[in-house]
């Protein structure tokens, strides 16, 4: 994942999901998985289809990748899905496998009366700063000095973020990491850190409701869940000055050039 990230051809945030197996495990009359929320819309979707095709059910949960390695490594479900992969010593201790399965983008959020999806505009250090409590309000000279033409409400931020244990504020967090040395140093990398500023909301799903709901909010989410919730992203400065939006077409550009063969701990 983290040459993934590195390596995209975007500035937004990218993750690719993984899905970790007991090696010993076998389909029974009903595969059972859990964790991360990120690619929840799409196993529903092969569960549907699966289900219709071969008359076997797929029970997914969607409790977070935190909540995916402990059940899988618990052996209480057939597969554990995480955006943040597990360490070859971690996968041989508890005689796992994974592999990624699906890819996809994180995008930031935002309410803001009269902004329309990809008319804001934000880049990495800008972004790091909303989330470390730096810069607290919408019209701040960063956020003006990027969006020239767009009238910015004179309005605080109200940051939202994730409450519990996800792969997608791993990746988060690893982006912003990666763009600025004040997070990197203050906050860090991981499935949960200590936010400095902020609401915590669970999974995807409740940081989109929660954002949908605050006026003057910004949150990140899987960007699945920003089209179905009708919520507005930003459009994102890459690391060649570039403005970039989030497509399906910029997702796989980036997918494209990840190298999964030189990545460790992919045993499948």
């Amino acid at each position: 994942m983290r040459h993934f990230i590195r390596s995209a051809a975007v500035a937004i945030a990218m993750a690719a999901a993984t899905t970790t197996l007991t090696l010993s495990a076998a389909l029974a009359a009903d595969i059972s998985g859990a964790g991360a929320t990120f690619p929840y819309p799409i196993y529903a979707k092969w569960a549907d289809t699966y289900k219709k095709d071969t008359g076997v059910g797929l029970n997914y949960q969607s409790i977070g990748s935190g909540g995916g390695i402990k059940q899988i490594k618990a052996k209480t479900v057939t597969f554990g899905a995480s955006d943040a992969p597990l360490k070859g010593d971690e996968l041989e201790a508890a005689g796992l496998a994974q592999f990624p399965m699906v890819m996809g983008g994180i995008v930031p959020v935002v309410n803001l009366e009269g902004i329309k999806p990809g008319e804001l505009v934000l880049d990495g250090p800008t972004l790091a700063d909303i989330f470390l409590g730096k810069i607290t309000s919408w019209d701040d000279e960063a956020i003006k000095k990027l969006n020239p033409d767009v009238k910015l409400p004179s309005q605080a931020i109200a940051v939202v973020h994730r409450s519990d244990g996800s792969g997608t504020t791993f990746n988060f967090t690893y982006y912003l990491g990666d763009v600025s040395a004040d997070w990197k140093e203050k906050v860090g990398v991981d499935k949960a850190v200590e936010w400095p500023v902020g609401i915590g909301a669970k999974g995807n799903e409740g940081v989109a409701n929660n954002v949908s709901q605050t006026g003057g909010a910004i949150g990140y989410v899987e960007y699945a869940y920003a089209k179905q919730n009708k919520l507005t992203h930003t459009d994102m400065i890459n690391k060649d000055g570039k403005k970039v939006e989030p497509t399906a077409a910029a997702f796989s550009a980036a997918a494209a050039n990840a190298d999964w063969s030189s990545q460790p701990g992919y045993g499948v």
